[in-house]
């Protein structure tokens, strides 16, 4: 019984061994994997590749009593290897526009969670900031369910060299926020961005309250928290109040209870994984009768569904537009490329602005 033991503990031991060493090269893997995510501004966390991951690797285990033990092992290392990875990210810089506490930085939180978020004045200088290097990646808006397209942003997407490396969905919760000791009947006024007050014009209208607007809802409920008085609320994120030292008040507030917004993450280099199975292209058609008629036309005769078409105006050209256009594919394929070809004989200016992987919830 003892020598059945020994020999147990002999092999278990060289087991272990083997094991620290390919743990060892793993991390390494991991090191790298995450060097590709920092270059082209991913999330760590990729669902998609982690359940494909334990598929294929739970095959390798042809005894049924172990396979499951063996799928909680294995989700178990790359929990290790995401938490490796999510240590690395500390050196990330993520601009957005806002300051602390905006939807933005909670959008950039929740994406790159150990990441350093760097507060920016505006959509543009956010923007820039990737462009010139002094941060890696940027989270900006591109559209809210209840207010539509965020223009600025799709402009500078068009405009310039950065490309959309994922796109995620943000659910909007609207809160009263007070100071410490305020109540609901207290609030006369309410301070907050003009989409917020808009969001909320119903609840605005039942208490009769007072509106100020603001650049932000974390300025808002920064501005609440300084002035220290009773009666003036902020209409912004739980985030927000637990930055500010803000009480809620009242709880989702806002007149849609489906408020999402949209948010881009663009980076330098382009992006190409097996996850973003969605592409968004941005053109300009030739002054031609027919001519948008005819792109859209070869984007659904090469079996691409789009998912969004939208128009925007060039600034330097009166009454002419350019289109925002994501559809279900990948342009990477055969297919893909052949649409692109295309696409570029019947359009003066034809983009690939990056690809993302469609509803993913943050």
């Amino acid at each position: 019984m003892e020598n059945k033991l020994e020999e147990a503990r002999k092999i278990i031991n060289e087991v272990d061994e083997k094991m620290a060493e390919l743990f060892v090269k793993r991390m390494r893997a991991a090191e790298m994997v995450y060097d590709h995510k920092k270059e082209f501004g991913l999330p760590i966390l990729d669902e998609a590749r982690e359940s494909a991951v334990i598929e294929k690797n739970s095959n390798y285990i042809e005894d049924e009593s172990l396979k499951g033990y063996y799928i909680d092992y294995i989700k178990n290392v790359m929990a290790v290897s995401r938490a490796y990875q999510y240590k690395m990210q500390n050196g990330l810089k993520v601009a957005y526009s806002g300051v602390e506490g905006a939807f933005a930085h909670i959008a950039a939180g929740r994406i790159f969670p150990e990441s350093n978020r760097i507060s920016c004045k505006d959509f543009k200088a956010a923007y820039e900031s990737v462009v010139s290097g002094e941060n890696d990646v940027v989270v900006l808006p591109i559209e809210n369910s209840y207010a539509g397209e965020v223009g600025q942003t799709i402009d500078l997407i068009f405009k310039g060299s950065l490309y959309i490396n994922g796109i995620y969905e943000l659910e909007i919760h609207q809160n009263l926020l007070g100071v410490p000791g305020a109540t609901v009947s207290d609030i006369k006024k309410v301070v907050s961005h003009p989409q917020a007050l808009s969001q909320c014009h119903d609840y605005i209208k039942l208490r009769n309250l007072d509106t100020e607007e603001a650049n932000n809802t974390a300025g808002a409920a920064k501005s609440v928290a300084d002035a220290k008085d009773k009666t003036v609320g902020a209409i912004a994120s739980l985030e927000t109040a637990q930055i500010y030292g803000l009480e809620v008040l009242e709880s989702d507030i806002n007149k849609s209870s489906e408020n999402t917004t949209r948010f881009a993450v663009l980076s330098r280099v382009k992006a190409n994984t097996l996850s973003h199975t969605n592409s968004v292209l941005m053109f300009t058609v030739k002054n031609e009768a027919g001519s948008l008629a005819q792109a859209i036309d070869i984007i659904g005769r090469y079996g691409f569904n789009m998912t969004a078409l939208r128009s925007r105006p060039l600034r330097k050209h009166s009454w002419q537009y350019y289109f925002y256009i994501e559809i279900d594919g990948s342009t990477a394929t055969q297919e893909g490329k052949k649409m692109i070809e295309e696409l570029n004989s019947v359009c003066d200016k034809l983009k690939i602005a990056g690809t993302f992987a469609p509803h993913v919830e943050i």
